[in-house]
C-alpha cells in the first residue's frame, strides 16, 4: 500500500508536470501536509497561491489523507532539504550541512563539498579531509546558501584593531 506522501505525489505531479514545475519533495508532518516545487528560474508568490489552490481542489476532490490539514506549498528555498538520492545528485558541487543519526561513527555535523552521490550515499569534503556517510546515517541534510556578497569582507566587531592607531 503506498504511503501518504506516495499518494500525493502520484496525484499533483501531472498538475505540476502541466504549469511546467518540477515537484521537489512532498512531506507529510503532523497535521501540515507541505509540497515543494521549482522550475528554472525559481517561483514567485502569485504562481504559488495559483498551485496552492489548484492543489488543494484536487486533494479535496480525492482525499488522500485522513482527518484535518493544512496544505503549505511552497519552493525549496535557497538552504534547500536534502532527502533523496536524487536532491543529493543535483547538489554536487555545493556546500552542504548534514547531521547524522546518533550513533554514527564520527562527528555528528558534517558541512563540506558535497563531491559524489550515488544509490548508497554521499561523500563530503570537510576541512578534516573527505567522509562517506550512507544515506541510512544521515539524519538531516540541506544545501548551504553563501549569505555574504561576493568581494565583501566581514565588518569587524568591537574591539578589532581597526582604526587603531599602532606604534613603531
Amino acid at each position: 500500500m503506498a504511503t501518504t506522501t506516495e499518494r500525493v505525489e502520484r496525484l499533483v505531479t501531472p498538475l505540476l508536470d502541466a504549469r511546467g514545475l518540477h515537484l521537489y519533495d512532498v512531506e507529510h508532518t503532523g497535521a501540515t501536509l507541505r509540497v515543494l516545487v521549482d522550475r528554472p528560474g525559481g517561483v514567485d508568490l502569485d504562481l504559488l497561491a495559483d498551485v496552492t489552490r489548484e492543489l488543494s481542489s484536487a486533494l479535496d476532490a480525492v482525499d488522500p489523507l485522513p482527518g484535518r490539514y493544512t496544505l503549505e506549498v511552497s519552493s525549496p528555498g535557497l538552504e534547500r532539504p536534502l532527502r533523496r538520492p536524487d536532491h543529493f545528485s543535483a547538489a554536487m558541487g555545493t556546500t552542504v550541512r548534514v547531521k547524522t543519526r546518533p550513533g554514527t561513527e564520527g562527528e555528528r555535523r558534517v558541512e563540506g563539498v558535497l563531491v559524489a552521490a550515488d544509490d548508497e550515499g554521499v561523500t563530503v569534503e570537510a576541512g578534516a579531509g573527505r567522509r562517506r556517510l550512507a544515506y541510512d546515517d544521515i539524519e538531516r541534510a540541506h544545501t548551504v546558501f553563501d549569505w555574504q556578497p561576493a568581494g565583501r569582507r566581514p565588518t569587524p566587531s568591537r574591539g578589532s584593531a581597526r582604526g587603531k592607531a599602532t606604534t613603531p
